[in-house]
């Protein structure tokens, strides 16, 4: 899918462009600090360790890592939202063909973007994440649809699996599976009491990696 079709129309009309199910997509600092802190507790990511926000957008999450004091960083395919992004982490976002090659990271995290990477372009996606763990969250289906029908609105959702199937993929492609479960309190509790079982949350060991970056 060329990713040009992550623009403004995606990110600031995506419901009347019919692309997604974005609107005005902006900072909210009540949102999205409380979801980091979560996310840093669920893992134990301490203070000063990086952390790569694998499609980081317009770097609100990579905002929130650094104002609790952790080393984030960002990377997207969107050169919309790249050049969008927050004012206070731009020096820490970059466009996917830009990113420093040497970086090592203690955590990735990769919340809603692996549904939007085509099967066959999985394993390299996969190969090309330098971080000893990894925390996905993705978006369940059938292979028919997502579970939750918002899910289904965005056309950049191209790969609809069940968990079993994500945990097949990442055991083939060099990830460790450490937790699976359908839901981490704190994050899309909005899903949970109607679809509860619209996400997957990932916990992932890369096998490749051994005792990378300290802080």
């Amino acid at each position: 899918m060329s990713q040009t079709i992550y623009d403004a129309d995606y990110y600031e009309r995506g419901i009347e462009s019919g692309k997604s199910c974005y609107q005005s997509y902006r900072w909210i600092s009540e949102l999205t600090i409380p979801m980091a802190m979560t996310i840093i507790d669920y893992l134990g990511i301490k203070k000063g360790q990086r952390v790569l926000d694998f499609g980081c957008a317009k770097g609100f999450l990579v905002k929130a890592l650094r104002l609790l004091y952790r080393d984030a960083y960002g990377i997207d395919s969107s050169e919309y939202a790249i050049i969008n992004c927050d004012p206070t982490v731009d020096d820490y976002c970059y466009l996917s063909s830009w990113f420093p090659k040497d970086l090592e990271f203690d955590f990735c995290i990769a919340k809603d973007v692996f549904e939007h990477v085509p099967e066959d372009d999985l394993p390299a996606v996969l190969d090309s994440i330098n971080a000893k763990k990894m925390f996905a969250v993705i978006p369940l289906g059938d292979g028919s649809g997502f579970y939750a029908p918002a899910n289904n609105m965005d056309v950049t959702h191209v790969t609809c699996a069940t968990s079993e199937w994500w945990v097949k993929a990442f055991e083939e492609n060099g990830w460790e599976i450490e937790t699976v479960s359908m839901h981490v309190p704190g994050i899309k509790d909005s899903y949970y009491p109607l679809y509860p079982d619209a996400h997957g949350f990932f916990v992932l060991q890369n096998k490749k990696q051994q005792g990378i970056h300290k802080p």
